[in-house]
C-alpha cells in the first residue's frame, strides 16, 4: 500500500503537469454546464424530458464525459506510453510490479474523476440551482459503474494500441460516438425510440441514464446497471488478456 501511494502521488503529479488535459477533464465539464446554463431556454422545464431542464440533464452528461475523457484519452495514451519507453519491462525486474503502476495509474484517474464530477455539481448547484442527487447511495452506484466502464475499455485500448500515439488516436475515435449515445450533442431523453434503445446498450448511453436516474431520486434501472456491469466484466476480461507489459 506505501508503494501504490507513492506512486499515486507520482501519477498525479505527472497529470497536473499537463495544463491542458487538467483543464480538458477537470476543468471543462463544469464550463460545459456554465455555458448551456447561460441559456435562458435551457432553463425551463421541457415536457419530454419529464419536466427536468435541459440544464439539468447535460449536469450528467457533463459527469459521463469527465469519465469518458479520462477513462479512453488520458489512461491509455499514459499506459501505452509506459510499455513502449520499457518502463513496465524494467519495473518487472524490480519488487514494484507493473501491476502496481497500472493501479497507480487508474486510481489517479479516479481521483481526477472525483474533482471533475464535484465540480460539475456545485458549479451547477449554485448558478443554476440544479439539484444534488437525491439518491446518493444510488448516485455513487452508477458514478462507480460508469467509471469503471470507462476505465476498462481505456485498459482495452492500451492493450492493443502498439504505441502512446495510437492509443490517444484510438480512444479520440471512440470516445465521440460513444458521447454521442450519451447525449452529448442533443439528450438522449428525446432520441427517437430506436436510437434511445440503441443509446441503452452503449457504455456511456447506460451510464447517462443511471445518473440521471440516481439525480432525480429512483434507483438507477437494473437494465442500466446490467449493461455497465456486463461492459466491465467482458472488458475487463479482453483487457486482462491482450494487455502485454512489453
Amino acid at each position: 500500500m506505501r508503494t501504490l501511494g507513492k506512486l499515486t502521488a507520482q501519477e498525479l503529479r505527472l497529470f497536473r503537469r499537463e495544463p491542458a488535459q487538467v483543464f480538458f477533464t477537470v476543468l471543462f465539464p463544469a464550463l460545459l454546464v456554465v455555458i448551456l446554463g447561460a441559456v435562458p431556454d435551457f432553463r425551463e422545464p421541457v415536457g419530454a424530458l419529464g419536466g427536468l431542464r435541459i440544464v439539468d440533464v447535460y449536469v450528467a452528461i457533463a459527469v459521463v464525459m469527465a469519465l469518458g475523457s479520462l477513462g479512453l484519452q488520458v489512461a491509455p495514451p499514459a499506459l501505452a506510453t509506459y510499455r513502449e519507453r520499457g518502463v513496465l519491462r524494467r519495473l518487472a525486474a524490480t519488487p514494484v510490479r507493473p501491476a502496481a503502476l497500472l493501479a497507480a495509474q487508474l486510481l489517479t484517474n479516479l481521483l481526477a474523476a472525483v474533482a471533475a464530477i464535484a465540480l460539475v455539481l456545485v458549479t451547477g448547484r449554485i448558478l443554476y440551482a440544479v439539484a444534488l442527487p437525491r439518491q446518493p447511495v444510488a448516485y455513487l452506484v452508477a458514478f462507480l459503474a460508469c467509471a469503471g466502464t470507462a476505465l476498462v475499455l481505456g485498459l482495452v485500448i492500451a492493450a492493443v494500441a502498439p504505441s502512446g500515439k495510437a492509443a490517444n488516436s484510438i480512444g479520440t475515435l471512440v470516445f465521440f460516438p460513444l458521447m454521442f449515445f450519451a447525449g452529448l450533442w442533443t439528450p438522449r431523453e428525446v432520441f427517437p425510440e430506436v436510437l434511445r434503445r440503441i443509446s441503452d446498450f452503449t457504455p456511456f448511453g447506460a451510464g447517462e441514464r443511471a445518473l440521471v436516474d440516481a439525480m432525480t431520486g429512483s434507483w438507477p434501472a437494473w437494465d442500466s446497471l446490467t449493461v455497465l456491469v456486463a461492459y466491465i466484466l467482458v472488458a475487463g476480461l479482453a483487457a486482462a488478456r491482450l494487455f502485454r507489459w512489453s
